[in-house]
């Protein structure tokens, strides 16, 4: 086994694992590092790379199954709350998650051929980078400054559906998904921590339907030469997801999103500085 592919193959799986879930682009930074720098596909091969993207991807899934576990198994009934809770007081329903992730799911369906076919390249990138830090900068100018909604139990449908179209934004390569449905909850009344667990929770069915038929499309790709090579990028992405995702929710209400927009804007001029 190669060790430089292993440590190249290690980075990817940090990159994916700090930056999915964080409203910074994951997409963005992995053309920043791998195909400006690592460059998998010469050591991967191009559709084992590209499969090897959606394996470290599912690592990062499961970060988030393992924070909210018993979130999922009150939504899926298999567990009920713990917490004694007054007849009248709401928790939040799979069916509201279900409505957010409605739209998306539409519109993703409707439009995937044109997606994958036109909004893949590095200009798209840094214009979806650059939209989505505009959102977030004015997410946090109109965000209450005492939000009603501080908990995931407090959504409404109608907030969730909200969020589920604002989140067709996200559909747009290099806007990131986590950035454009913290955003629309902010836009919408709940307090940022409040909108980054919604966020989560909604990003498990999203990008597991996702990934999951990706894997089905790619499952020739699953070979014994490449399999250390999964086994060791989504470990890698998974246990940067499970520190990343926690620092972050503990981050969120005290920086808001300006500081992530920034970053984002600073990161463009760098990729446009440095390709073009």
């Amino acid at each position: 086994m190669d060790l430089i592919a292993i440590i190249k193959v290690i980075i990817l799986g940090i990159v994916e694992g700090l930056t999915e879930f964080a409203p910074i682009s994951s997409t963005g930074h992995m053309i920043i590092v791998d195909d400006m720098w690592l460059q998998s596909e010469q050591f991967l091969t191009k559709y084992v790379a590209n499969t090897f993207k959606i394996v470290i991807q599912l690592g990062s899934i499961l970060a988030v199954v393992v924070i909210f576990k018993n979130r999922f198994i009150e939504l899926l009934g298999l567990k009920k709350s713990e917490q004694s809770i007054p007849r009248k007081q709401e928790r939040l329903k799979l069916s509201q998650v279900i409505v957010g992730l409605i739209p998306a799911g539409v519109f993703g369906l409707l439009f995937e051929d044109l997606i994958d076919e036109h909004l893949f390249s590095l200009e798209t990138v840094l214009i979806g980078l650059l939209l989505g830090s505009f959102l977030m900068i004015i997410a946090d100018r109109y965000a209450s400054q005492s939000p009603e909604v501080n908990t995931v139990d407090k959504i409404t449908y109608r907030q969730a559906f909200t969020v589920g179209l604002i989140q067709c934004f996200s559909l747009w390569p290099g806007f990131s998904r986590s950035g454009a449905t913290i955003s629309g909850g902010v836009l919408v009344g709940m307090s940022h921590r409040t909108a980054a667990d919604f966020t989560f929770i909604m990003a498990v069915p999203i990008m597991m339907g996702a990934s999951g038929v990706s894997l089905l499309k790619n499952w020739q790709y699953f070979t014994i030469e490449a399999l250390p090579f999964f086994i060791v990028g989504f470990i890698s992405a998974f246990i940067f997801a499970l520190l990343s995702i926690k620092f972050f929710l503990k981050l969120i209400d005290r920086i808001k999103l300006v500081p992530f927009a920034v970053y984002r804007i600073l990161l463009v001029v760098v990729i446009y500085l440095i390709y073009f």
